[in-house]
């Protein structure tokens, strides 16, 4: 009889799960709380051994069709140009393939055999109890069913490591910076990207396929707020950027009138396991990198790889979860290591920062055409 696997979060990291745990003979539900696939977002990098995994996976040459390819500019508050760069031109980040969210997403999906895997949309792990040979789950519908093993690929504020590890604030380490983003449909803007800073902010305006998106960074100390509550988000961005100069009025306009706005705080998710008894963790739920290290999307790939295979080569479980730890985390801790320096490039804190970021692009760019 197939070993059951429940995966809750249809995510980069829950797809590519229920990928490998389907191809190495497992029976495999994923439980999503939205509709579907969850749609937008800023475009994501597929870097690294993420590459491996996915021409293993047979997708490759799929994520290359897809890549996006632009060339973004750094500007002044009159909207001059003071650089342009290519992040992916870069010589560490050559060969590496950005591609917007959605198109990797149904990618994924697509490469999961068609009626192979069992999708429980708008719907969500409720309780959680553990056995010595099983895990019994309480959903949301009511229902009760009992699975072999069940991953948490849930994000950052992950509902399975709150159920089996206890309470976020103890995993999560804040790097002194707020978020937000939101599709700006009533913002026009040429293709590419612009970015603009203020000592201690960043606006950013990008134009994805058929929307633009509005991003925003600025640093501050902990602030007592709730992630869920969207009305006291936009007060805080009306705090931090009301009198900025450049399009962040509109941006501004833009983000504390919308009903998809996404406000988060730069963390990282450090725990000293990822998994206890038949539950394990994989991607952002396990280890949030945050997105100045720009590796989410290629951690949460290898991560998944790495963990269901060694459930296939492994028949004792425990060793299984114990090698997929020791095997990855130290490549998660060195890249985890790489957010200040990209938050120090992405949010410089003084106008001195902000023309070294400048000077650092315009010598990058010369360096290409020589």
């Amino acid at each position: 009889m197939k070993k059951e696997v429940l995966i809750s979060g249809a995510s980069i990291a829950g797809l590519t799960l229920a990928y490998w745990m389907n191809r190495y003979g497992y029976r495999v539900t994923v439980v999503e709380i939205a509709k579907g696939l969850r749609r937008g977002g800023a475009p994501i990098d597929v870097r690294g051994n993420a590459l491996q995994v996915a021409a293993e996976m047979g997708i490759l040459n799929k994520i290359k069709a897809k890549e996006f390819v632009h060339i973004d500019r750094m500007v002044n508050a009159q909207n001059e140009t003071l650089a342009t760069f290519n992040v992916n031109a870069q010589e560490e980040y050559r060969g590496d393939i950005e591609i917007h969210r959605d198109d990797l997403s149904d990618i994924l999906l697509g490469c999961i055999p068609a009626g192979e895997v069992t999708f429980l949309f708008e719907n969500r792990i409720e309780k959680l109890a553990q056995h010595n040979d099983r895990v019994a789950v309480s959903f949301k519908t009511g229902e009760t069913r009992n699975f072999d093993f069940v991953f948490g690929a849930d994000g950052t504020h992950s509902s399975v490591r709150k159920l089996v590890f206890g309470e976020e604030e103890q995993f999560s380490k804040f790097f002194g910076a707020y978020f937000a983003i939101v599709e700006a449909t009533d913002i026009a803007h040429e293709s590419g990207g612009s970015v603009y800073h203020e000592p201690g902010k960043m606006a950013a305006l990008y134009q994805f396929k058929h929307v633009v998106n509005a991003f925003v960074v600025f640093r501050s100390p902990k602030l007592d707020y709730d992630y869920r509550n969207d009305q006291q988000h936009k007060e805080i961005l009306k705090e931090n950027f009301e009198g900025s100069a450049w399009r962040i009025p509109e941006i501004l306009h833009t983000m504390v009138n919308a009903d998809n706005l996404y406000f988060d705080e730069v963390c990282q998710i450090h725990m000293p396991t990822w998994s206890k008894g038949r539950v394990a963790l994989v991607g952002d739920a396990a280890h949030t990198a945050s997105f100045p290290t720009g590796m989410g999307t290629s951690l949460a790939m290898e991560g998944a790889y790495i963990l269901a295979k060694q459930l296939h080569q492994e028949e004792n479980y425990h060793t299984a979860f114990a090698k997929y730890d020791e095997t990855y985390r130290p490549y998660v801790k060195e890249v985890q290591s790489r957010i200040t320096r990209g938050l120090n490039w992405l949010v410089p804190t003084t106008v001195e920062g902000i023309q070294g970021a400048i000077q650092q692009v315009a010598e990058q760019r010369l360096g290409e055409n020589i």
